[in-house]
């Protein structure tokens, strides 16, 4: 199957194709970028998924993805801000936290796609962990050098991209959308 993804996020591109080998997962080329301002991480796949839609061949399947790290000791924050933490997003989040023996936190990766008839399915997944003291690890992107899994005493980063592939919040979202895309009806 060949599904094409709005968005310019490398890593994601990544990481979704080694969630779903044997598929065809292409960069959607887009002249912008839609504006995220969803209250929820499917309200944002939700608006990548629908942007891409509007400027992909209409014989294409569109995917819009859209994740971060909800941390219970700053009430859920930074959700759906994630990446526009930006650069600061590592050092904030442990800044934030301080002291704060609260450190339970999860990545949450919701995935949207839009028929080429416009029918949608959705493909949610989560990765339950705690947040380090300090960053540890060098392989990964994003929050992997302070998120440890729930079962590990390693971080994200770590545990390495080969780990991640087989069990990140956005691989249990792929998955989950590749079960459904299967049992639809030819």
């Amino acid at each position: 199957m060949r599904i094409l993804v709005a968005t310019g996020n490398e890593n994601k591109l990544r990481e979704l194709r080694e969630a779903l080998p044997g598929w065809e997962i292409q960069r959607l080329e887009t002249p912008d970028e839609p504006v995220e301002d969803g209250a929820t991480f499917l309200d944002n796949a939700r608006i990548k998924a629908h942007h891409g839609r509007l400027h992909a061949p209409a014989a294409e399947w569109v995917v819009g993805e859209d994740s971060g790290i909800e941390a219970d000791g700053l009430g859920g924050r930074p959700g759906v801000h994630s990446a526009r933490w930006a650069d600061e997003g590592v050092a904030r989040l442990l800044a934030e936290l301080g002291d704060s023996e609260e450190r339970r936190a999860r990545y949450v990766s919701e995935i949207v796609a839009l028929a080429p008839g416009g029918t949608e399915l959705r493909g949610s997944g989560t990765l339950e962990g705690t947040i380090a003291r300090e960053r540890r690890g060098s392989e990964g992107f994003g929050y992997d050098p302070v998120l440890v899994p729930i079962g590990e005493s390693l971080t994200v980063a770590e545990l390495g991209n080969a780990w991640k592939a087989e069990h990140s919040h956005r691989t249990a979202a792929a998955r989950e959308l590749a079960r459904l895309l299967a049992a639809r009806p030819t």
